[in-house]
C-alpha cells in the first residue's frame, strides 16, 4: 500500500507535537510493509527529498514567496505549491492507495489531491482551533481555521484522533458522527539512560539548580492554553515549602507575557525561561527533573505525559482534555483542578515531598508506556484504519467513475 502523507511539520521543523508524531509514526509504518511518502513545507533545513528509513521518503517543498502578506496567505500558498508537487511525485511512483493529511494547515492540498485522484483521504486532526481558544471561535483567522477544519473532517472517509476527549469534541464542534470516527493514541519510545556515569548526572544539573535545589521541569509550547501562568502564580507556595528551581522550556507568543509574570512577582532566581531546547537537553532534563508539570487549560493529548514517563520522572498534570486518559491518578502522576494555583502547588509538592510514593507512580507509567504507548501499537491501530478504508473505497462506486461506460 502506498500513503502519500501531508503535514506542515516535519523534522527538524518542529512547532509541536505533529511534527515529531509523524516522523516516528513513518518509519514503523514502513516496517509493517507500508510505503510512506512524507510531503511537507521546507522551511527550517532538511535534503528537499531523501530516504530516511526503508519504505519512508520525505520530500520538502520550498514555500513560496508572499512579500509579507500574512501567514493566512502563506499557508493558501503553500498549499498549492504542495498539490503541485504530490502531483508530479504521484506520477513518478505510480499513484497513491491513500492519502492521509494531518491537521488543517495542508487541508486544502490533501482535500484538492483527493478530488483530483479520486482516492480516499484519511485525517488526523490532532487538535481544533475552538478547543485551543477555549471554546470560542473570536476573530476572523479563527473562524477560518475551524472552517478548515470542518471542511477536513466532512472530506475525510475516516478521522484518526488521539483521545476520546478528542473524539467527543470532533462530534461536538464539526457534527461528524462518532463512527466516523478511531481514537488511535500517540506513542513514545522508552530511550536508555543518556548519561554514562552520575558524575555526567551531576555536572548536567548543575547547570540549572544548585545541589540542594529540587528542580520542577516544564517543556512545550508557550502558549496561553498550556496554563502557565497558573504555573507561576503556583511557585510562590511551592517555594514556601520547598526550595525548587522552575525550568520552562520551549518557545511560542506567550513567552514575553511569562517572562513579565516572572519579574512582576520577583521570581527571577527561582524561574528559568531558556526558551527553545533541543531534543537530548529535553531528554536529560527529564531525567535530572524531580518532577515534570503540564497545567494545561486545554490539551487534546498530552505526549509530553508519555515523554516523562518513558524517562521515569514523576509527573503532576492537570484533569483535562486527553490529559486524563493518559495519567491515572495516584497510579501513574498526580492530577491537580485546572487553572488552580493551589491545586498545582498541592500536586507539586506531594510529589517532592514523599518520593517513595512517587517512584511507585514512575515504575507504573513505564510499566504502561511499553505495554500501551508503543509505535508498534500505534502503527498497527492506523494500518487498520488504511485497511478498512482502502477496503470500504474497493467496495464504493465513488473515484471508479471513469470504469463505468
Amino acid at each position: 500500500m502506498r500513503i502519500l502523507m501531508l503535514t506542515w511539520e516535519y523534522p527538524p521543523h518542529i512547532i509541536g507535537g505533529l511534527g515529531k508524531h509523524v516522523a516516528d509514526l513513518a518509519p514503523v509504518l514502513a516496517a509493517a510493509g507500508v510505503n510512506v511518502f512524507v510531503l511537507t513545507p521546507w522551511m527550517r533545513g532538511g535534503a528537499t527529498s531523501e530516504t530516511v528509513a526503508p519504505g519512508v521518503q520525505i520530500f520538502r517543498v520550498p514555500p513560496p514567496y508572499t512579500n509579507g502578506q500574512g501567514f493566512s496567505m502563506l499557508v493558501e500558498r503553500t498549499n498549492l505549491e504542495l498539490e503541485q508537487a504530490a502531483i508530479t511525485i504521484g506520477e513518478q511512483v505510480g499513484g497513491f492507495d491513500l492519502i492521509h493529511n494531518h491537521d488543517w494547515l495542508t487541508a486544502k492540498a490533501a482535500i484538492m489531491l483527493k478530488q483530483r485522484w479520486r482516492v480516499p483521504l484519511v485525517a488526523t486532526i490532532h487538535s481544533t482551533e475552538r478547543g485551543r481558544r477555549q471554546g470560542t471561535l473570536g476573530d476572523d483567522h479563527a473562524q477560518h481555521v475551524h472552517g478548515i477544519e470542518w471542511w477536513l473532517a466532512y472530506e475525510a472517509w475516516r478521522v484518526i484522533v488521539c483521545s476520546k476527549f478528542m473524539a467527543a469534541q470532533m462530534t461536538e464542534y464539526f457534527n461528524t458522527p462518532p463512527d466516523k470516527v478511531d481514537v488511535v493514541a500517540n506513542g513514545v519510545y522508552v530511550r536508555p539512560d543518556p548519561f554514562a556515569n552520575a558524575e555526567e548526572r551531576h555536572t548536567f544539573r548543575r547547570r540549572f539548580a544548585a545541589a540542594d535545589q529540587r528542580i520542577a521541569f516544564y517543556i512545550g509550547r508557550i502558549v496561553y492554553e498550556k496554563g502557565l501562568h497558573v504555573l507561576l502564580d503556583a511557585w510562590p507556595q511551592v517555594l514556601a515549602q520547598v526550595d525548587t528551581r522552575l525550568i520552562m522550556a520551549g518557545s511560542g507568543p506567550y513567552l514575553p507575557a511569562l517572562q513579565a509574570q516572572t519579574k512582576a512577582m520577583g521570581l527571577q532566581s527561582h524561574v528559568l525561561l531558556p526558551g527553545f531546547i533541543s531534543d537530548y537537553d529535553r531528554e536529560r532534563l527529564y531525567r535530572v527533573a524531580d518532577v515534570a508539570t503540564f497545567p494545561s487549560l486545554y490539551e487534546p493529548f498530552g505526549i509530553v505525559a508519555l515523554e516523562a514517563f518513558a524517562a521515569e520522572c514523576p509527573v503532576v498534570v492537570s484533569q483535562t482534555g486527553g490529559l486524563i486518559e493518559v495519567v491515572r491518578p495516584h497510579e501513574t502522576g498526580i492530577t491537580v483542578v485546572p487553572g488552580s494555583a493551589s491545586s498545582l502547588a498541592w500536586g507539586i509538592l506531594h510529589t517532592l515531598q514523599h518520593p517513595q510514593w512517587s517512584q511507585a507512580r514512575v515504575a507504573n507509567a513505564l510499566r504502561e508506556v511499553r505495554e500501551h504507548y508503543n509505535w508498534q501499537h500505534i502503527a498497527r491501530d492506523t494500518i487498520a484504519v488504511y485497511n478498512q478504508v482502502y477496503t470500504e473505497w474497493c467496495a464504493s462506486s465513488w473515484g471508479k467513475e471513469h470504469l463505468v461506460e
